[in-house]
């Protein structure tokens, strides 16, 4: 049984600490040419993200993290879905982790021109609604690099 086209918001994360992962995915995949998070715990005071890396990031790239997802936040940029047929999607975005039974319609989310990314979660209208991005802290295991991160 196909399911319904995914248009409706189903998970319950905090909008703005959703959105803004969003934005530390397209991050990382830029800065690192890794995937986006493959584990992340979303709430309203801290998340959290894990990303598979070769190395931890250095000072230097921390830094140059937090400035770039806080460079897009203050952007201003809408965040918007579209819905879109999965053949046209899998040109846009990495669908490899879509569930099987997903139906042939699925719903993009867009920050901007920066990010796309097939999800059902709940978002901001705009990026100006979603405060400063801070890393909190940081820890590195077998190629895991978990990052835990605010908005203030």
């Amino acid at each position: 049984m196909e399911m319904p086209i995914l248009n409706e918001p189903k998970k319950c994360y905090n909008e703005p600490m959703h959105t803004c992962e969003h934005i530390l995915n397209q991050t990382m995949v830029r800065m690192f040419g890794c995937g986006r998070s493959i584990n992340a715990h979303i709430e309203r005071r801290k998340s959290k993200c894990d990303y598979l890396l070769a190395q931890p990031p250095t000072e230097g790239q921390l830094t140059e993290i937090a400035r770039k997802v806080n460079e897009i936040i203050d952007s201003h940029l809408p965040v918007y879905e579209q819905l879109i047929s999965k053949e046209k999607a899998a040109k846009i975005v990495d669908l490899s982790k879509l569930p099987a039974d997903a139906s042939d319609t699925l719903r993009l989310i867009h920050v901007g021109d920066y990010d796309a990314c097939a999800c059902i979660g709940q978002h901001v209208e705009n990026t100006a609604e979603l405060g400063h991005f801070e890393i909190i802290s940081h820890d590195y295991e077998n190629g895991r690099w978990r990052v835990r991160f605010r908005l203030v």
